[in-house]
């Protein structure tokens, strides 16, 4: 049966339908949540709430609106880790508040080879630790959101600062890490 098909069927009572659906896509689901980390939180953490965005597509997955489901099922689980992660920021979760996606979604689908996986998460490793000792903790943690595609607002949200204040953040962090590499060109 086809996605939308099993849907149908899934939002019927079919348990079988939606276990099938949720096998298909918790590869996607694995990959995406893969692609974060949450100090003090396990992979499987992010894995099950990139599964909770998955179940959530099922039910609110719409064909007429013209998408194919494995897209918004892609962007339901994605937005469920992001939601987590952000989550996780607050003060309520203050003990998980530094967390450092591994390597982007759009990386995993380019590589071909797990070796090449490795040296850029390697690469993307030592330059967080080189940018961890030139920025202060909220200009690093700024920094790495922005890098990561949230926006000024997004990151305000998450870590319940003004916009001003991240926006201060990242040019302080420009000048920082300009002057840094400029004094190793020397």
């Amino acid at each position: 049966m086809k996605d939308e098909e099993l849907i149908l069927s899934a939002r019927g009572g079919n348990k079988a339908a939606q276990s099938e659906i949720l096998n298909k896509y918790s590869p996607l689901a694995k990959a995406i949540s893969a692609g974060f980390f949450i100090s003090g939180g396990t992979d499987e953490d992010l894995f099950q709430e990139g599964m909770v965005g998955l179940y959530s597509a099922i039910g609110g997955y719409d064909p007429s609106g013209g998408v194919s489901f494995s897209t918004y099922a892609y962007r339901c689980i994605r937005n469920a880790v992001i939601d987590a992660v952000k989550k996780s920021c607050g003060a309520k979760y203050s003990a998980l508040n530094n967390f450092v996606p591994i390597v982007e979604i759009s990386d995993i689908r380019s590589l071909s080879d797990p070796e090449d996986e490795l040296i850029r998460r390697e690469q993307r490793g030592e330059f967080l630790r080189k940018i961890s000792g030139i920025l202060s903790a909220f200009e690093f943690k700024v920094t790495v959101m922005y890098l990561d595609g949230l926006t000024c607002a997004e990151i305000a949200r998450a870590l319940q600062k003004t916009p001003k204040s991240v926006d201060n953040a990242l040019t302080r962090s420009k000048n920082k890490l300009q002057k840094s590499y400029y004094t190793e060109q020397k």
